[in-house]
């Protein structure tokens, strides 16, 4: 796998970058909620519950890996509901590919397939589908045919997302274009709603 650096920090860094589940699970994470603390957040749940491995996370007792998730610094604003969401991600992973998060892009026969197994996900809608598949994509290498036409923009060379994140300097810009984005959005319904 590539040399990840969207958590910002080594350690988490190192297991986006070994750890398939790890990476669906920081994605998953990132929500309301910094993107790179998102993403540290399975580095915290393997330190603290000792590994990251699918079938034991989907296994684990709920209230005590909720416990674990939300102990201070937690893994997210909502650690306890994102604790279940996690589990529910495991146990799709185990049923479906056999434990292996990574088959969900390696076995894709195409974009279109590669976006459908991402959106289908506990906790995956439609635009976090559309930048984790720019993620694997530009990050991983994993493209594809016709991987740019699903996932529109994030395609795109530039700093839209945390596809696009790969240093200090790339996460700062992603954060600008996500505030003048919502500073656009922010303006033109303020603009329709004085009508």
């Amino acid at each position: 796998m590539a040399k990840l650096q969207i958590a910002q920090d080594p350690v988490a860094d190192e297991l986006l970058s070994t750890d398939a589940f790890a990476l669906l699970a920081g994605m998953l994470l990132d929500q309301q909620f910094p993107m790179e603390r998102a993403f540290a957040g399975p580095a915290k749940i393997k330190e603290r519950f000792g590994t990251l491995d699918p079938a034991a996370i989907a296994d684990a007792e709920p209230d005590a890996f909720a416990d674990l998730c939300a102990t201070p610094p937690a893994i997210h604003r909502y650690g306890r509901s994102m604790a279940g969401r996690i589990q529910q991600l495991a146990r799709v992973v185990v049923d479906t590919y056999d434990g292996d998060a990574a088959k969900i892009w390696t076995e894709a026969t195409s974009g279109k397939d590669l976006f459908t197994r991402i959106r289908d996900l506990p906790g995956f809608g439609e635009q976090k589908a559309k930048i984790f598949t720019a993620l694997v994509a530009k990050q991983l290498g994993v493209k594809p045919a016709g991987w740019t036409t699903v996932v529109g923009d994030y395609g795109k060379k530039g700093y839209r997302s945390v596809a696009d994140v790969t240093d200090v300097e790339s996460l700062q810009k992603v954060r600008e274009f996500k505030k003048s984005a919502k500073a656009a959005a922010k303006a033109a319904k303020d603009a329709g709603g004085k009508g």
